[in-house]
C-alpha cells in the first residue's frame, strides 16, 4: 500500500526490553535484551546484547548474548561473544567469534527414529561447522 513490506520486528539501538520477546517471524536486535525471545529467525546486531534464552529456527549472532539458544540453523559471526549452552541442527562459527559453552546437535523430526520397546533413539552430541553465506542486519 505504502511501498515498503513489512520487515519483521526491531529492538533499536538504546532500547532496553526486560521480558519475554515472541515474534512470529523476523526479529532483529540492535539494542538489549534481559529475558527469553521466541521466534521465527533472531539477528543479534553487533554491540546488540541478549541475556537469557534463544529459540528460533535461525539464529544469527554478531553480539553478545549470554544464555542457551535453541535454533536449527544457528551462525556465530566473527564478533559474536556467547556464552551458554547452543542446541542446533547446523552451527557455523566464524573466525574471531567467542563461544563459551555446550554444542548439541540435535535432530529433526523427520530423522527421529520411532522408540521401539521402551529405549530412546541414541542422541547425538557433535556439532557440525559449516560455511554460511554472510546476512548483514539492515539499518
Amino acid at each position: 500500500m505504502f511501498g515498503w513490506r513489512r520487515r519483521g520486528t526491531i529492538i533499536g539501538k538504546g532500547l532496553r526490553v526486560v521480558g519475554k520477546v515472541t515474534a512470529e517471524g523476523l526479529v532483529k536486535v540492535y539494542g538489549q535484551i534481559e529475558g527469553e525471545v521466541q521466534c521465527a529467525t533472531l539477528i543479534l546486531a553487533r554491540n546488540a546484547q541478549l541475556s537469557g534464552a534463544i529459540k528460533a529456527g535461525k539464529v544469527i549472532i554478531e553480539g553478545k548474548v549470554e544464555g542457551p539458544i535453541e535454533g536449527g540453523n544457528v551462525v556465530l559471526k566473527s564478533r559474536a561473544h556467547v556464552v551458554g549452552d547452543i542446541h542446533h541442527q547446523s552451527l557455523g562459527i566464524r573466525k574471531g567469534a567467542h563461544f563459551e559453552g555446550r554444542s548439541v546437535q540435535t535432530h529433526t523430526a523427520t530423522e527421529r527414529q520411532p522408540e521401539k520397546a521402551g529405549k530412546k533413539p541414541p542422541r547425538r552430541a557433535s556439532s557440525t561447522l559449516e560455511a554460511v553465506p554472510t546476512v548483514e542486519p539492515a539499518a
